[in-house]
């Protein structure tokens, strides 16, 4: 089953400047990312997509595919990933006459996926041909159902409303499990992006990861963080 990975990696990055490429234990942080793809035998194509070009000479030193540039009106702050994930399939169809059955996506902010991680999804997809996608999922550390919002008249009410009396003053035992979705992974089919128009579609197979597996790296505090989890030290000392 052709299977692409696809890397999004713009240059804007306003929380740490160029983050994408920043020194990351000695490498840059595109690298891991690039590098643990390439290492999945259920991997065909590894592709990273970028309007900077910096970036995509870093991601083809690497051995990732950069075989074009993403247009700036695609490449903002507020772009989402469909029309980044699109362009690209059109790219590849419309260039290349070349349509994978499953996309990966895999953001360079998550330096600690691991590849045994990223096949167990892949298989996951593989498997059960109903699902449209498979997403990783952790348990929060914060569970919705204590939320609130506040009003337009200054008071608060629950974010979340349901059938529970009063969820907000119950134990977390008493309460659903619920899941966060992290973006450690993400794996779509192509018809899920193209024809429904969506990075997940209506049938999502969770993969449950353990949130001590997950940061994404945001901020300076937590490209700090990861190097020193990356690195296999205790960031509490």
């Amino acid at each position: 089953m052709k299977t692409i990975a696809i890397i999004p990696a713009r240059g804007g990055s306003k929380s740490i400047p160029k983050k994408n490429i920043k020194n990351f234990c000695g490498k840059p942080l595109l690298y891991y990312t690039i590098n643990t793809a390439l290492k999945s035998s259920l991997i065909n194509r590894v592709i990273v997509s970028s309007d900077d070009k910096e970036i995509i000479d870093i991601a083809l030193s690497y051995g990732a595919e950069a075989p074009f540039i993403r247009p700036e009106n695609i490449s903002r702050d507020d772009t989402t990933d469909l029309p980044v994930f699109k362009h690209c399939l059109d790219y590849l169809k419309n260039i290349e006459g070349y349509e994978p059955e499953i996309v990966v996506h895999l953001r360079p902010t998550s330096p600690l996926r691991t590849l045994e991680m990223i096949d167990k999804g892949i298989n996951l997809l593989i498997n059960n041909p109903n699902a449209d996608s498979v997403r990783t999922v952790c348990e929060p550390s914060q569970n919705p159902y204590k939320m609130w919002k506040i009003t337009n008249n200054g008071f608060i009410s629950p974010l979340i409303d349901t059938g529970l009396n009063e969820p907000y003053n119950q134990p977390r035992q008493n309460l659903p499990k619920v899941y966060w979705q992290n973006g450690y992974i993400d794996i779509v089919r192509l018809n899920t992006i193209i024809n429904k128009k969506s990075m997940t579609g209506d049938s999502i197979i969770p993969l449950v990861v353990d949130e001590k597996h997950i940061i994404d790296i945001d901020s300076n505090i937590t490209f700090k963080l990861a190097e020193m989890l990356f690195n296999g030290e205790d960031s509490e000392q």
